[in-house]
């Protein structure tokens, strides 16, 4: 498929709604590059349905670009999915992670592309101080590399706050296919969605990336006719299957009447997110918690990430061990041991 035509394909999928995993990054007890669990991760994420991974984000750690593993992670799930998807016809977004400032930025999109993905999702948390003005421009030359899935991260994890007046000025560059709603905060929420509605265009995707509030940001018909399609989140690098079949049912009942039990199921999303994320402790073992899920279902042989000071905070383990008890439906570790073997071989 000519990129153009591949393009066209996966802006449409994006417009359509999916489950993006935001994709972690698996080491060895030495904090080296465990490639094997690593595949296996990718082979979990497309076989549990997911329409997309997001790599070399957050969840990845941003510390990969100070261990030279930048291009390697991205190299090594590209030729996964590939390779894994050999087969099919349906479209899957492959999502970049672009940081730094506008040299930096520029320069991982463009080693992104050369690797054949196929957006930026560009976290703006390096440029704490830029004004409005400088910011739009830092993302057009990054959309002149590869489409921009702008990305509104929350300052407790290295984002700044955002105006509703930047969301309205970035929507106006027609390079931008979709955007990450992640600031935790319902009135910064409302700034993008106003924003996109206020342009007029329809042919922005908007994902929710709050953790904190997944089923209600899918529920919602937002004023202007705005809604979140789909989801790229750290949440859903666990529970992934689960996470599908969560979404297609969102998707169903968006601008009906809804059962309350949409308000239990959303209020136990949110009390497993505070556990894994770690909430209690300001999201300091967020990264651990993940691992923690994974290791647990054997996707990952430990919970180690690039800063050895990185870890699951005290207490943390026994929340987690408290949701997944009172929780079983939202996890998917039947399916996933009936596959392990196969995604680990």
């Amino acid at each position: 498929m000519e990129r153009s035509d591949r393009s066209s394909s996966i802006h449409g999928h994006l417009l359509h709604g999916q489950v993006i995993p935001a994709h972690p990054l698996a080491l060895t007890s030495n904090r080296t590059l465990d490639e094997r669990h690593q595949r296996a991760l990718t082979r979990y994420y497309i076989d549990a349905g997911a329409g997309g991974i997001a790599v070399g984000v957050h969840t990845t750690q941003f510390a990969i670009r100070q261990h030279q593993l930048y291009r390697p992670v991205l190299e090594l799930a590209m030729e996964t999915s590939r390779s894994w998807r050999a087969s099919s016809t349906h479209p899957f977004a492959h999502i970049a992670g672009v940081i730094g400032d506008t040299k930096h930025a520029v320069a991982e999109a463009e080693t992104a592309r050369a690797l054949g993905y196929d957006v930026a999702l560009l976290s703006l948390g390096a440029m704490k101080h830029a004004s409005d003005s400088q910011l739009i421009t830092h993302c057009r030359h990054v959309a002149e590399v590869l489409p921009l899935f702008g990305f509104y991260l929350q300052p407790a994890v290295g984002g700044r706050v955002l105006s509703y007046a930047f969301w309205r000025e970035l929507v106006e560059l027609q390079n931008v296919w979709a955007i990450k709603i992640a600031p935790f905060n319902r009135y910064q929420t409302l700034d993008v969605v106003r924003a996109v509605a206020d342009s007029g265009r329809r042919d922005i995707a908007l994902y929710t990336g709050n953790d904190d509030s997944i089923i209600p940001d899918l529920l919602t018909p937002y004023p202007g006719n705005g809604k979140m399609v789909g989801g790229l989140l750290g949440q859903w690098a666990v529970w992934t299957h689960q996470a599908v079949a969560l979404l297609r049912r969102a998707q169903a009942v968006r601008g009906h009447l809804l059962d309350a039990s949409w308000l239990t199921e959303s209020a136990a999303l949110t009390d497993a997110n505070g556990a894994i994320f770690d909430t209690a402790n300001g999201f300091a073992g967020c990264i651990a918690g993940i691992h923690e899920i994974l290791c647990r279902q054997g996707l990952l042989q430990g919970i180690w990430c690039l800063d050895a000071n990185e870890g699951l905070s005290a207490g943390q383990s026994a929340e987690i061990d408290r949701v997944c008890r009172d929780y079983p439906m939202l996890a998917d570790d039947a399916f996933v041991r009936e596959h392990l073997d196969r995604w680990l071989r």
